[in-house]
């Protein structure tokens, strides 16, 4: 090596060294900020160390009695790291610096060419997926055990599997030290200050953050349909959006977002906003923006959803359009709360409504599906603890739920792109709108917990709701089901179970491709993702399905026929509010702009 090549190496290195002296230094903020963080019942992170012992037994048990059994596939994993060794062993005796000819499975956490070629991270990765191998059958092999402790199990072995995958570590995350090298170490700093950023933003609590924030204001770059908030109360502001038409249905339609996240998903932008798509076809729309809570509305319940919310809304729309019945949205939880309003309705002799449309909607909660881990005793005896402390269930506690349902491509590989190597989030509205999420009222989150989920009370005995007995069965108007194939929150068949069980001659049930947000914003103009139509609801789920025929493109125009024939005649636009409900701000209004705070002990 020449002197000159040394020469022009002596610079990087000495950049190098100033850049880990930086991350020493910061190393200090970074504990200063983990200081910050506040206790978090350990019920919420995982399960009752019950869940293990009764693993554990139920291993033994299953050795004892089938021991030839366990044997076999020990020594199948025994074998299998031997020869796996052996091979590694041979390609360094053969003097090359390479794999051994087989570089085992693919995986798309390992794209970089160096897990197939380098022996050093192959044989990490080969190993991992082994042991990986080993650990998620050996969950698999256990049989004296409960059902659904068996689903929790094969949760916590995947969860732990995914965290311990050598890409989540600098040391053996090619990528990751390929860049730091690649820029003399600045993608550690920044990576660091990222972290630190994520961790000082939330009180100490690891959020790793998904988009760029900076690029994102609601009301200027998206959520920015022309419309004029016409109602507020402690709960919701009530939006009506302007018309665009020449004309306009003479039945409104109001529309119920979940109060998990903000109603702007259903208008991040123009191309792809369900909002602004409904009222180019002549509808008249209200849409309703949810509070976001505070400690002050731990005692909020889904009565009270249910009083200031979806009746009173529909009470005003009413009112500012002179009609006596109207349509209504409900989307995802706030379509499991439309049923329970739907009931309510019937209950009372209310014919306010004519027709109603679900969006991924669960109201029979019979089969809990991936979200078995979370919905047994010992998780939500944590989150009672939790809301009797805090007043509310803080939204990173449900943000942290959801997104390990996907871990890999929700918490790991974000993370691994921010913090080790330490890009900048992208800037994504459909991420960006993802971490702004809402805080839920305590009492209202341990209500929906208990009673709808755990007892699948809504579909058994009958709900007390604002003091009326509800039950599914009541719901006997129109409907209409928008589902997904692949969604992971409300799995399409169990949304299909829950809406056979309702009372409606009138039926409809559309199934979308893609998922929980992608199959339901889903615009005309993008020709990506299809579906299925059945008219014949009368078999099971699967046989639904076996039936239906498949159709190129989005579901909206098929729901707008669908909602055209309970929609009347045309009429003259309406202008946003009436003399008695005068415009109190623009669209998208003052709620939807309130982060969800850490409440305060």
């Amino acid at each position: 090596m020449t002197t000159e090549t040394n020469a022009a190496r002596e610079p990087n290195v000495v950049r190098l060294n100033e850049n880990l002296a930086k991350v020493e230094e910061l190393s200090q903020r970074l504990i200063s900020a983990m200081t910050q963080k506040k206790t978090v019942n350990p019920a919420l992170s995982g399960p009752d160390q019950k869940l293990y012992a009764q693993a554990v037994t139920a291993y033994w048990q299953e050795w004892l009695q089938n021991p030839a059994k366990v044997m076999e596939h020990q020594i199948e994993y025994w074998g299998k790291s031997v020869k796996h060794y052996l091979e590694a062993q041979q390609a360094l005796a053969s003097g090359k610096l390479q794999a051994p000819e087989d570089p085992g499975p693919s995986d798309k956490r390992f794209q970089n060419p160096l897990w197939e070629s380098h022996p050093y991270f192959n044989f990490i990765k080969r190993q991992y997926l082994i042991n990986s191998e080993a650990l998620q059958q050996a969950v698999a092999d256990i049989e004296d055990m409960d059902p659904k402790e068996k689903r929790r199990l094969n949760y916590f072995a995947r969860q732990i599997v995914d965290m311990m995958a050598p890409t989540n570590f600098l040391q053996t995350n090619p990528d990751a030290l390929e860049k730091a090298l690649e820029t003399e170490g600045e993608s550690l700093v920044k990576g660091l200050e990222n972290l630190i950023a994520d961790l000082e933003a939330n009180d100490g609590e690891l959020v790793v953050r998904l988009a760029d924030e900076e690029a994102f204001k609601i009301g200027e770059n998206i959520a920015t349909a022309d419309g004029e908030v016409v109602y507020r109360n402690r709960m919701m502001e009530l939006i009506q959006y302007a018309p665009t038409t020449d004309k306009v249905k003479e039945t409104p339609i109001v529309l119920f977002p979940p109060w998990i996240n903000k109603f702007y998903i259903l208008d991040l932008k123009e191309k792809n906003s369900f909002i602004r798509w409904v009222v180019e076809q002549g509808y008249t729309l209200f849409v309703v923006s949810w509070v976001n809570p505070d400690e002050e509305y731990r005692d909020v319940t889904l009565d009270d959803y249910i009083e200031d919310g979806f009746l009173a809304a529909i009470e005003q729309v009413k009112e500012i359009t002179k009609q006596d019945r109207i349509n209504a949205i409900g989307y995802c939880i706030a379509g499991t709360t439309l049923s329970l309003t739907l009931s309510l309705m019937k209950k009372r002799g209310d014919k306010s409504l004519k027709s109603a449309t679900f969006f991924t909607t669960l109201t029979d909660f019979s089969e809990q599906g991936e979200f078995t881990p979370f919905l047994q005793d010992d998780f939500i005896d944590g989150i009672e603890q939790e809301v009797n402390r805090e007043g509310v269930l803080r939204s990173f506690i449900l943000s942290r739920t959801m997104s390990f349902l996907r871990s890999n491509d929700l918490v790991y590989g974000p993370a691994i792109k921010s913090y080790m190597m330490g890009e900048t989030p992208p800037a994504f509205d459909l991420l960006y709108w993802n971490g702004d999420g809402s805080n839920l009222p305590g009492a209202m989150a341990v209500q929906y917990l208990r009673r709808l989920c755990q007892d699948n009370a809504f579909c058994d005995e009958g709900m007390e709701i604002l003091g009326e007995i509800v039950h599914i069965k009541d719901v006997d108007l129109p409907i209409c089901a928008i589902t997904c194939e692949t969604d992971h929150i409300a799995a399409w068949k169990d949304c299909y179970r829950g809406m056979s069980k309702t009372g409606s001659r009138n039926r409809t049930f559309i199934l979308s491709e893609s998922g929980h947000i992608a199959g339901i914003v889903n615009p005309p103009s993008k020709k990506k993702y299809g579906h299925y139509i059945n008219d014949d609801l009368t078999g099971t789920a699967e046989e639904w399905k076996d039936g239906a025929k498949y159709h190129e493109g989005s579901w909206w125009p098929v729901w707008e026929s669908w909602i055209s024939k309970r929609s009347g005649k045309w009429v003259e636009p309406r202008t946003p509010g009436d003399s008695d409900h005068p415009p109190l701000c623009p669209a998208p209004g003052t709620y939807v702009k309130v982060k969800a705070r850490q409440a305060e002990h």
